[in-house]
């Protein structure tokens, strides 16, 4: 008998199709792929080369710390990466222009650390100044606009082609106002000046085609996962598919009468005669802790319920009244056949999340 732990099986072929999808949406745009929290559980060397191994490439990359900007580098990637929240200390802003790594601005202290003229470095950085246009978490505020606009355009240690920047709060909801407010207010703050732009997130590029401009920054949706709200906007219906797809084996099948209780806390009590497959993946791999009961596991072409709490090393299911299933069949946690959204749902949280947390004992395998 041979037993699969919990192993996350990654479909580079549905990667390459999904930067199809995104490109399609704005063929003339260049595309910064979001590969921040280990490209959302993906492997971020992995995913980067992938993007930069076939026909249509991404132009470059975005991260959220400077060690996942290194790590591209050491890997021998040589495109573009963009560091999204900014450098953290006026101490890296030399590492930053020996390894050729951009920027974004967005707050004073970022500004007067990039333009202090005894600053010593190899070369001027390319620089994306931030606005903020209704998010309310990193950005400049739109009246302070000219003066960050001056200081940087007049700074030796800055690129002249500076690439204005700002991010949609509400954009994976498609009739929601806030979002073409946002676009009005960075249209009006940047319309007299001729610099590259660039607003657009996952639902953005499918959703909000006013906002793609020069540059596009898709993240869930590279990796296979409807950046929408309304799940009429499944992935399915935008034409993506998962790059990721969780799966473990059944190492348990036991038969319980009615009215017995299942697992920790007896959370879960059977209504009658059933039985219980136990699964080995849990908390200690990624699987959320929070997971409810009636959370959907793909077992042999079919949907059973999760019952009782989410261990750290486990999870059990009803596979119902005798089923036809064996130790050793295959359980998908999410992926093909059975969207992370949907686990998400169940759990109460985001599909982002669950797709982050996958830990280092779960095994991967490259597709």
């Amino acid at each position: 008998m041979s037993l699969r732990t919990a192993t996350a099986f990654i479909d580079r072929q549905a990667l390459i199709n999904n930067f199809h999808v995104i490109k399609a949406l704005a063929p003339q745009a260049k595309i910064l792929a979001v590969l921040k929290a280990n490209a959302y559980g993906h492997g971020l060397e992995r995913i980067a080369k992938t993007l930069i191994g076939h026909d249509e490439q991404a132009d470059a990359f975005g991260v959220a710390r400077i060690d996942e900007a290194l790590a591209l580098r050491a890997a021998g990637v040589v495109k573009p990466i963009v560091l999204l929240e900014g450098f953290f200390d006026p101490d890296d802003l030399p590492i930053l222009a020996v390894n050729n790594f951009q920027t974004i601005i967005h707050n004073h202290e970022q500004l007067a650390a990039i333009t202090n003229p005894d600053l010593v470095i190899e070369k001027p950085l390319k620089v994306w100044l931030k606005i903020d246009t209704g998010m309310h978490r990193l950005g400049i505020n739109p009246d302070d606009f000219d003066h960050y606009y001056q200081q940087l355009t007049q700074s030796n240690n800055v690129q002249d082609d500076l690439i204005l920047m700002s991010h949609m709060a509400c954009a994976d909801e498609k009739d929601n106002l806030a979002t073409t407010k946002q676009i009005a207010l960075f249209e009006h703050i940047t319309k007299k000046h001729t610099e590259q732009r660039s607003m657009a997130n996952s639902a953005g590029c499918y959703a909000w085609p006013q906002s793609h401009y020069q540059w596009l920054r898709p993240g869930l949706m590279l990796y296979g996962v409807s950046p929408m709200m309304s799940p009429e906007y499944s992935a399915k219906h935008i034409g993506i598919e998962p790059v990721m797809t969780l799966q473990s084996s059944l190492i348990a099948i036991r038969t319980i009468p009615s009215g017995e209780a299942v697992g920790y806390g007896g959370a879960w009590v059977s209504e009658q005669e059933t039985t219980i497959g136990v699964i080995a993946i849990g908390y200690g791999d990624g699987y959320p802790r929070h997971a409810n009961n009636g959370t959907p596991v793909l077992i042999n072409g079919r949907k059973v319920p999760l019952v009782g709490r989410v261990a750290m090393d486990m999870i059990t299911v009803d596979l119902g009244k005798n089923p036809q299933d064996n130790i050793g069949d295959i359980a998908t946690l999410w992926g093909k056949g059975l969207p992370v959204e949907e686990i998400a749902e169940h759990a109460e949280t985001i599909p982002y999340e669950l797709l982050c947390n996958i830990t280092r004992r779960v095994q991967i395998e490259v597709l």
